[in-house]
């Protein structure tokens, strides 16, 4: 029963860490719970039934999730690399369009409305497609993550013989013996029985090209008013 318990607790805990591609934003001055995980070597207090581990300082700081956070923002670099070289195309199309109004024979400037549409649908799918790409290995990735820590955390609360072991970003407290965090221990394991391979630096993403506006169609030459009709010579 009690196993059942802490697996339960730990699913949640993913599920509300954030994901892996995900930069952690500016936040304002932690809790005193959080400002409490600053001391790591504080030595757990003797008896105690109740702890709390950081899951997002583990998948911040753990081998494993380091590697998994750069196998996404490799996936990401690279949709937003093509996304770019299509952003570019169009936008080639548009002032080839632009520059050309005049001179272009309608055949041609028909053709060249029609490869711009068929560019910029293109694109639409593309980024669908590629946002799903991405959140898809998002949640195979948060679902390994899980696979591998569950364990460790199992045998850390086993050890202890805790009786619950809280999400120090969810459990909401405000103060709390530094000794009681055990997230430095899981890491520390996590790793020892996860060693993730070196990997290659992830260059910076590059700066998405701003998509092409729509060319406007040339609007159809306006037409001559007709003469005002001649009035018939009086008989």
């Amino acid at each position: 029963m009690r196993a059942f318990v802490v697996a339960a607790a730990l699913s949640l805990m993913l599920a509300a860490a954030p994901t892996f591609a995900q930069a952690p934003a500016a936040a304002p001055a932690p809790p005193l719970a959080a400002q409490a995980a600053a001391a790591p070597d504080a030595p757990f207090p003797t008896g105690a039934k109740y702890a709390f581990v950081n899951i997002q300082r583990i998948a911040a700081e753990s081998q494993q999730g380091k590697a998994l956070s750069s196998r996404v923002q490799a996936l990401n670099n690279q949709k937003v690399t093509e996304l770019n070289a299509k952003n570019s195309a169009l936008q080639a199309s548009q002032q080839k369009l632009d520059s050309g109004a005049s001179v272009l024979s309608d055949n041609a400037r028909g053709q060249l409305e029609k490869d711009i549409d068929r560019q910029q649908t293109d694109i639409q799918r593309f980024t669908d497609d590629a946002q799903k790409d991405v959140q898809e290995l998002q949640n195979e990735l948060q679902l390994e993550f899980q696979q591998k820590l569950g364990p460790i955390v199992q045998a850390v609360f086993n050890e202890k013989k805790l009786e619950i072991l809280f999400s120090a970003t969810d459990a909401g407290v405000l103060i709390a013996d530094p000794g009681l965090d055990l997230t430095t221990e899981v890491i520390r394991r996590f790793d020892a029985a996860n060693p993730a391979p070196a990997a290659a630096a992830v260059p910076a993403a590059p700066r998405p090209v701003a998509p092409a506006a729509a060319a406007p169609r040339p609007a159809a030459p306006a037409l001559p008013r007709p003469a005002a009709p001649v009035p018939a010579p009086k008989k």
